[in-house]
Parts: C-alpha cells; sequence; structure tokens
C-alpha cells in the first residue's frame, strides 16, 4: 500500500470517527430535551386535573361556610394564577400562593365538623391529595430530567454541538416550596397518652 492511501484511509477513519460523535451527541441531546418536555407536560397534565377538581372543593365548602368568601376567592384567584402562569419560573410561584390558599380551605374543615365529616369533601380532599403526589413525583422527573440535559450541554464535547446549533437551552428547576420542604424534612412526632 502507499503512503498516499494510507493516510487516505486514516482520513476517512478520523472523518467517520469525528461524524460519529457529532451525530451521537446531538441525538442524546435531542432525546434529553425531549425527555424534558414530557416531564414538563406530565406536570402540566397534573396541574389541569388539579385545577379541575377545586372548583368542586370550593362549591362543598361554600355550602357549610358561606361567611368565608375571602378563603374561597383566594383559592379561585390562585388556582387561575396557576393555569395562566406560563413557563417553569411562574408556575412555581402560582403554586406556592395556590398551596397556601388550599391549606386554609383544608384548615377551615377543622371549624366546620359538619365539612369534615362530609363523604363528598373527603373524597375531594384524598383526590387532590392524591394528584399532589402526582405532581411531586412529575416535578421530580423533571428536575432529574433538567439537571441531566443542563449537566450534558455544559460538558466537552456537547457544549461544542449545542455552541454549533445554538438549539439546547439551560432549564429551570420547578422548585418546592420553602413551607413544603420543611415539611418534608420534619420527622413525625409520635407521642403516646401516659
Amino acid at each position: 500500500m502507499s503512503t498516499g492511501l494510507i493516510i487516505t484511509i486514516i482520513v476517512l477513519v478520523v472523518l467517520l470517527l469525528i461524524i460519529g460523535i457529532i451525530w451521537s451527541t446531538y441525538n442524546g441531546l435531542v432525546r434529553l430535551n425531549e425527555r424534558v418536555n414530557e416531564a414538563w407536560s406530565d406536570i402540566t397534565v397534573q396541574l389541569k386535573y388539579r385545577a379541575d377538581l377545586i372548583p368542586n372543593v370550593v362549591e362543598t365548602v361554600k355550602g357549610y361556610a358561606k361567611h368565608e368568601k375571602s378563603t374561597l376567592e383566594e383559592v379561585t384567584k390562585a388556582r387561575t394564577a396557576v393555569m395562566d402562569a406560563k413557563g417553569v419560573k411562574d408556575t412555581a410561584e402560582a403554586e406556592r400562593s395556590l398551596q397556601g390558599a388550599l391549606s386554609k380551605i383544608f384548615a377551615l374543615s377543622e371549624s366546620y365538623p359538619e365539612l369534615k365529616a362530609n363523604s363528598n369533601f373527603q373524597q375531594l380532599q384524598y383526590q387532590l391529595q392524591d394528584v399532589e403526589d402526582k405532581i411531586q413525583a412529575s416535578r421530580r422527573f423533571y428536575n432529574a430530567g433538567a439537571k441531566e440535559l443542563n449537566t450534558k450541554i455544559k460538558m466537552f464535547p456537547s457544549n461544542l454541538i449545542n455552541n454549533m446549533v445554538g438549539h439546547f437551552k439551560e432549564r429551570e428547576y420547578f422548585e418546592v416550596a420553602d413551607s413544603e420542604k420543611e415539611q418534608i424534612a420534619r420527622a413525625p412526632e409520635v407521642k403516646f397518652d401516659a
């Protein structure tokens, strides 16, 4: 074999290797980006489902606690803010307001034993708790995907490829409200009556 042929083969192999790395890295970025999009979609589905439950909760509470109008209006306003939110940051802020308003509604049930005993209210409370659990799971999945995508965007060689195409952007994390973090971190107290 001639030296020219060997050099040509080496150049072709290196070129194919470079193309393979670029192709693989770009496809990996696409896959991660789509996973984050899917995770965000899961969150919005759960938020919509919860938003659809809230008017039923408000109506049920209204039947027992007619003079708690400001609390009910606060829940309705917070629900609307979540549904109108654009992007992760706005949604997280609206979520904090809604969680606070919903906690006031459920605190009301302590003042109204008939409401607390109402089977419709209990069912709605169970459904809301279930959807809250699903939102938390979806949020963890989204944040994990966002972290993986953000890391990949910053790492070599994917950062070079992303700079060439400029298609993939870092994702914001869907942060948990401070009160929720405290509630998760706090261990339950167990007391036995003596």
